[in-house]
Parts: C-alpha cells; structure tokens; sequence
C-alpha cells in the first residue's frame, strides 16, 4: 500500500515527494570528492610553489656568481695584451697567453686521447659484452671511478707518470692524468646514448642482413650522434677547468712561447709535450696563493672571467651542435 502510494505521488509530481533512496549518499560523495578535489589541487600548487622557489633560488645564485665573476674581470676580457701577453713574477701588466694556450692545448691532447678509447670502450659494454657478473662490475667501478675527486688522480699521475715514468712536470704527464679523471665520464655518457636507442633499430639492420659491427657504425652512433657530441664537449669544458690533478703532473711554470719554433726538445716550443705547462685554472689558483705583482686582484679577476667565458662557451656549444646533430640524423 506505501508502494503504490509513493508511486501516485511521484507520478502525479506533488511537491515535497520523498527523493530517490540513494540520493543523500551520492551527495555527501559528490562533496567528499569536490572536497579531496580542493585538497590536491591546493598540495599541488603548494608543490608546485615550492620547487619553483628552489629553481628561481638556485638560477639566482648561479647568476649572480657568473655575473660577478664576469663583471670583475670585464676590463681584461676584451684586452689583447693581457690575453696574449706573458705573466709577470714582480711588476704589474702580465699577461695570460702562455696559460691560455696551455689550457686548449692539454684539452686537445686530452681528448684526442680519451675519445677514442671512450668509445671503443662504450660500445663494447653496450653491445658486445656479455650480461654477467664481470660486467655489472666493470659498469660499477666506471661509475664510481667517474666521481674520484681530481686530486687523487693528481697524485697518481705525480708517482706514476712524473716519477716512475720519469717525464717529469710535462705536458704529456697532465695530458694522461687528465685522460684517467675524463676517461669514466666519457665512457658512460657514450654507453648511456647507445643504451637509450631503441633496440627496434638494432633489430632492423640485423634484420637486413647487417652484421653487429655494421649496425653499430651505420645505425647505432649516427643515432646516438646528438648525445654523444654533447657529452664530449661538457666533459671538455670540466677538463679545461681543471686545477688540482695538473698542479701535481703539468707543473705550475710556463715558459715563454716562440711559435716560430719547430723544435720538441727546446721549452719555449709551443708543440712540445715535454715541456712544463701551467694552465689557466692553475694560474688562477697560484696568483692568488703566491702571487706578489701589484695589480694581483686585476689580473686574477681577469684570469678567472676568460676561463668563465670559455666554460660557459662550451656549454652552449655544447647545446648548439647538439641540436644541431639531432636535426641531421633525423
């Protein structure tokens, strides 16, 4: 009888009909959910908030440390005979040339070196090692060995190269040292752009009849290409910031140069790897530990703004021949 009564109630649309059964849960769970809604909503733009603050923080800081360093220096950046000019011991008005050839040149030797024993090296990890136990290991000890501090490779390479092997404080000694503090970094970049290739396109060329070796030259680097260029100039960029591993194995002198001169055993050869050869970076370090010239902060200041132009000069190259790759392997 109650029944057909709500039934003649809710045909007929009397007002004040009693509403469906489930009606009031499915309200209170519509604003349980609009309210937990809110909630994230308001803990996500919390968040949100937050990690902005921390990257606005950080990018503030960075700039302002390369601006200042930048600026403090501006006056030599643009000044040829600071930048080409030999450092002076006493008297003000030195310049940076010998450190600043120095520099590039360990650099080029250094990768020329390290490049190509990086990549062999990469790609048999990658591609030809098998997955066992030794090579879990090897792979671990490349990662660890990619963040031993430059110092300790510093005084390897002073017992190694300049004592056992007898070369002395030599550029062939900073050369090698740099290579060892370089080698790991290169090796894992390479075999991170080889591993993130999909391995469809491994598939594929061993599919049309290529071997392992012919996939890896033709379809794997050129794929990798983009990752594998950027590394190497970010990696160079760390070397050619480098101090202390050179303090102990190129030595902190630097003989004047004489471009005219072909001759490897005289010191001011420029070609000679067996010549002492203080960088930029050690430069920097040891005027302003030991130096003595009147105009020490000008020059130091100076020193510190070029080897920041080129660090962040790398960089964009970096990103440059980066984009630049990517767009021609496409």
């Amino acid at each position: 009888m109650a029944a057909s009564v709500d039934k003649m109630v809710a045909d007929q649309g009397i007002v004040g009909a009693r509403p469906p059964q489930g009606a009031p849960n499915r309200a209170q769970s519509e604003k349980a959910e609009n309210a937990l809604a809110r909630r994230i909503a308001l803990q996500d733009k919390f968040a949100t908030g937050v990690l902005f603050a921390i990257v606005a923080a950080i990018c503030v800081l960075l700039f302002s440390l390369i601006a200042y360093i930048v600026a403090s220096g501006a006056g030599k950046l643009f000044d040829v005979s600071f930048l080409t000019g030999k450092p002076e011991q006493f008297k003000e008005g030195g310049g940076i040339g010998p450190e600043l050839f120095n520099s590039f040149y360990l650099l080029v030797l250094t990768l020329l070196i390290s490049v190509p024993i990086a990549l062999g090296g990469a790609i048999y990890l990658t591609e030809y090692a098998p997955k066992n136990r030794l090579t879990h290991f090897v792979k671990t000890a490349i990662e660890a060995l990619s963040s031993l501090p430059s110092i300790v490779v510093g005084l390897f390479g002073f017992l190694f190269f300049v004592l056992q092997m007898g070369w002395g404080f030599s550029i062939l000694s900073g050369a090698l040292a740099l290579t060892m503090f370089n080698l790991p970094i290169l090796v894992r970049v390479i075999q991170q752009a080889l591993e993130a290739i999909p391995s469809d396109q491994r598939e594929g060329g061993l599919a049309l009849g290529a071997s392992r070796w012919e996939t890896t030259i033709h379809v794997l680097l050129p794929a990798a290409l983009p990752a594998i260029i950027t590394g190497i100039i970010l990696s160079a960029g760390r070397v050619f910031g480098e101090a202390a591993a050179l303090i102990y194995t190129a030595g902190q002198s630097a003989p004047m140069l004489d471009f005219t001169s072909f001759d490897f055993s005289s010191a001011s050869c420029p070609w000679n790897v067996f010549r002492p050869a203080e960088t930029l970076a050690v430069h920097i370090w040891k005027i302003n530990s030991e130096g003595v010239v009147p105009d020490l902060d000008a020059v130091s200041s100076g020193a510190a703004a070029v080897l920041m132009v080129c660090i962040l000069a790398f960089n964009l190259l970096a990103r440059f021949f980066g984009r630049l790759a990517s767009k021609n392997t496409r």
